[in-house]
């Protein structure tokens, strides 16, 4: 259940558009597909997004046929095509500047094809990365899952949404793995139905049990006592611990708090912005209005009906119980205790 994968000089993505009626893999030859890719959601999640990014970076370079004098500014208009593809997910500008940066230490090599393999092992070693970061999400945010558990989750945080394993469906996995008996309520996250194809899909092929709910069904849920955890993931973590993730999330972390419910997110610290101080600062992708007048080309509202359509909302650090990260998990005071958590060696 690989999102992407790197294969014969192009990068294999699942269009995840597709899911679940269909398993569709295409693959992307050039940066610009690798953009239009991203744009399109076939590649979604934010570390999914990251590293997505980082080879679609190495394709411009492999498709480079100018002078070495002509390769800096061509490199430049790749990147900024690429960072324009999503503004909210940081991961993307993360990857991104890694690359820059391997670029301008390599750049002085003699032979632009050891150029090329520089940047071949960066994005393999984000994707990488991203592989063990995913793992030890998953069992450091095992030991906050009890021994039998409902856990609530919001759009698609897994394998789908990382490079392998996921970021709070990875908590799932590593739970179930434990020997914890666990269930997932996964909402169907309007308007993309990111929990309706994609987390329910994806739990299933791995045999966790899952029910899949309306978004509106989940206060209903808690007021029942049928939720005992909520486990999301993030697109942009401010410094003061805001934390952006798809639309809908915010609603959930309210409601937990209402119902005394612990609301967790998991996400790699590559998605924590030190230079966004707060959540207000975070920019908020607004998508276009068909994705909510139309449900995959079937019109479900009146075609010249107004549309606010934004993509992402942000949860409040006080409303959230922990951050659970590759290094540990984050508690208030957010802004001291990330700051100590990133210095961690």
């Amino acid at each position: 259940m690989k999102a992407l994968e790197w294969h014969e000089n192009c990068l294999r993505i699942l269009d995840q558009t597709r899911l679940p009626l269909e398993v569709v893999f295409r693959d992307a030859h050039t940066y610009e597909e690798v953009a239009v890719a991203i744009e399109r959601m076939e590649v979604r999640g934010a570390p999914a997004i990251g590293a997505a990014a980082a080879y679609g970076y190495l394709l411009g370079a492999l498709r480079y046929t100018g002078s070495r004098d002509g390769l800096d500014a061509y490199m430049a208009e790749v990147q900024a095509r690429l960072a324009a593809t999503r503004p909210t997910a940081v991961n993307l500008f993360w990857a991104l500047r890694r690359m820059e940066d391997r670029l301008r230490e390599v750049r002085a090599l003699p032979d632009l094809e050891q150029v090329r393999a520089a940047l071949l092992e960066e994005a393999e070693k984000i994707a990488e990365e991203d592989r063990r970061t995913n793992r030890l999400i998953g069992e450091i945010g095992n030991t906050v899952v009890p021994d039998q558990a409902n856990i609530l989750t919001h759009c698609n945080a897994g394998a789908l949404a990382t490079v392998d394993y996921g970021t709070a469906l990875g908590v799932v996995r590593s739970a179930q793995a434990a020997g914890k008996n666990i269930h997932v309520y996964a909402d169907e996250t309007r308007p993309f139905l990111q929990g309706a194809r994609l987390t329910a899909w994806e739990l299933m092929q791995d045999k966790i049990p899952v029910t899949l709910i309306a978004d509106n069904m989940a206060g209903y849920l808690m007021q029942q006592g049928r939720v005992d955890l909520v486990i999301v993931g993030a697109d942009r973590i401010a410094a003061n611990g805001d934390t952006a993730n798809k639309i809908g999330t915010y609603a959930l972390a309210v409601l937990a708090q209402a119902h005394g419910i612990p609301f967790y997110v998991a996400a790699p610290t590559s998605t924590i912005d030190l230079k966004v101080s707060s959540g207000q600062e975070i920019p908020i992708e607004e998508r276009a209005a068909q994705e909510m007048r139309q449900v995959f080309g079937v019109q479900v509202a009146p075609p010249d009906v107004k549309v606010y359509n934004p993509a992402f909302d942000v949860t409040p650090a006080k409303l959230i119980t922990g951050i659970i990260t590759e290094k540990g998990i984050v508690t208030s005071p957010y802004a001291v205790n990330m700051l100590k958590l990133l210095v961690r060696p």
